[in-house]
């Protein structure tokens, strides 16, 4: 469904009170997960969002097009894991037509990858984000909850074969855990021609703050040196991921640092959930219920002023250094 009334678009339309442009927006279509990640879902969490809840693809179409009329151009579906949520790839298509979108994209643990990913290139998905924090089965058994290394292996070579190029692998790195692999996921993303970033694990809920991180900074540093990679000017998209590529740009190496050295200045990003609430910031708890107005009736106009006075209370950064504690949703509720 397209919006009845659209501001006319601007370059600057959704720019917050810190001078940052928000032309990205994160979409949960789902918060529904088949694996239950040490740092992201508690084992045996079961509080999730009532079906009834849920937006449906139309009225998830709807609130994409009023942020497209705003000037938001880059759009990812999230879960969750998004491939549980049934007609994902008909969703994608109807955004992916969505005048104004230039960039669509999904991240998913890749668990359900190999059936859906011939369909999610033909309706228009760009990209993929694919969760990988070990090649050892054991050891993504321990994290995950669920023995699927041989799943998401597949699913990747599924997602090579179907087009999709580049397909960046995210690792969570947690010391103890899964550190004494990086030099093997390195080896594995230029084997492969994969874009690997590492990311250091947020405070979000009490599973969250479980975790324990490296400095990702240092580390990253001296792998790029070890393999001799080279910085990359551009980088890898308007994401927060500082790069270095092989020399033949056939494999790039990101690192992710939230905790060590956050990246809040340049946030351009924003993340509306299954049920339609509006997140300004993963560790903040201001929301705004566009899912609950558009119920009530409200037309497009007034989505519009709510997404536009939302933008303008973003807050300037997360406070997961200072307040560790503060965040109690997990990451899975508000959508990756």
């Amino acid at each position: 469904m397209q919006p009845d009334t659209c501001y006319p678009l601007t370059t600057d339309s959704l720019v917050d009170t810190f001078g940052r442009r928000i032309d990205y927006l994160r979409v949960s279509v789902t918060d529904r997960c088949d694996l239950r990640c040490t740092y992201c879902m508690p084992k045996g969490f079961n509080g999730f969002e009532e079906p009834a809840n849920w937006l449906s693809h139309a009225e998830m179409h709807r609130l994409v097009s009023l942020f497209v009329c705003l000037g938001v151009g880059k759009i990812r579906l999230t879960g969750g894991e998004p491939l549980l949520r049934h007609g994902i790839a008909e969703l994608a298509g109807a955004i992916a037509a969505t005048p104004g979108v230039r960039d669509l994209s999904l991240s998913s643990n890749g668990t359900q990858l190999a059936r859906h990913a011939r369909a999610l290139y033909t309706a228009g998905v760009q990209r993929l984000n694919i969760s990988l924090d070990s090649l050892d089965a054991d050891c993504m058994a321990r994290v995950t909850g669920r023995d699927c290394l041989a799943d998401v292996l597949a699913g990747l070579r599924a997602a090579k074969a179907a087009g999709f190029a580049p397909i960046k692998l995210n690792m969570v790195v947690q010391r103890g855990v899964n550190d004494h692999e990086l030099h093997r996921m390195v080896q594995f993303a230029v084997a492969e021609g994969y874009v690997l970033r590492l990311i250091e694990p947020m405070p979000m809920g009490e599973t969250g703050r479980e975790a324990v991180g490296i400095d990702l900074n240092r580390l990253g540093q001296q792998l790029a040196h070890t393999y001799g990679l080279i910085p990359e000017i551009k980088g890898q998209g308007a994401g927060p991921a500082r790069y270095w590529r092989t020399s033949d740009s056939s494999m790039s190496l990101g690192i992710i640092t939230p905790m060590s050295q956050h990246f809040c200045a340049s946030c351009n990003r924003v993340r509306l959930t299954v049920d339609g609430t509006l997140y300004l910031c993963l560790g903040q708890e201001f929301q705004v219920p566009l899912g609950a107005m558009l119920r009530d009736g409200a037309d497009d106009i007034a989505l519009l002023d709510a997404i536009r006075a939302g933008i303008a209370a973003k807050p300037e950064r997360h406070e997961f250094t200072e307040q560790p504690a503060k965040i109690v949703r997990f990451m899975s509720q508000t959508g990756g």
